[in-house]
């Protein structure tokens, strides 16, 4: 075999190599921002400075009780506000699948710098309950075994006089205008 063909090989061999154990910018997609939050709307939603622009950001696979369900609405605010102030209000977010909800909030995962899911501390607090929707359920077992061990500790919204009614039949009884 030809000198030239042997140099054209190995050239070729050295990329593919290069490519499959090395990094490969195409690859990797930027899935996570560090940010600090900025405002709390309810036990599922928060308000941060993302990329330069104020974002409302949606928690994934969780739904947190509304204002309007008596007490429980403002628990879950309270509970998500405690789990930020111990984070010192500086999170990471991590993306799944579909980065958008319907009404523009980013979806995340929100991370705190001790490596603590707040998604997962709700519901494991029993401050909110899984609610997933696909394709964003990379965490879905994860969050299945939190509300199962929330359920079974009987723990916020799952004790002695607990939520009535899930945040999701609440808002088709009680629809945003």
């Amino acid at each position: 075999m030809p000198k030239r063909h042997l140099k054209t090989i190995f050239v070729l061999l050295f990329f593919f190599v290069f490519l499959s154990y090395g990094y490969s910018p195409c690859a990797e997609k930027d899935t996570e921002h560090t940010v600090r939050v900025k405002k709390i709307y309810d036990g599922d939603t928060i308000g941060a400075v993302v990329a330069g622009r104020f974002e409302k950001i949606r928690l994934i696979g969780i739904d947190a009780p509304e204002t309007g369900q008596r007490l429980w609405g403002k628990k879950a605010k309270k509970c998500i506000g405690s789990l930020m102030a111990n984070a010192a209000l500086r999170i990471s977010l991590e993306y799944d699948m579909e980065l958008r909800d319907k009404y523009g909030r980013i979806l995340a995962y929100i991370w705190t710098q001790d490596g603590h899911m707040i998604n997962e501390e709700m519901l494991k607090k029993g401050c909110a309950v899984l609610f997933t929707f696909p394709p964003n359920v990379k965490y879905v077992e994860r969050f299945r075994a939190a509300q199962k061990k929330a359920q079974e500790h009987k723990a916020g919204i799952w004790g002695e006089n607990g939520l009535r009614e899930r945040p999701y039949d609440y808002r088709k009884k009680h629809p945003r205008r």
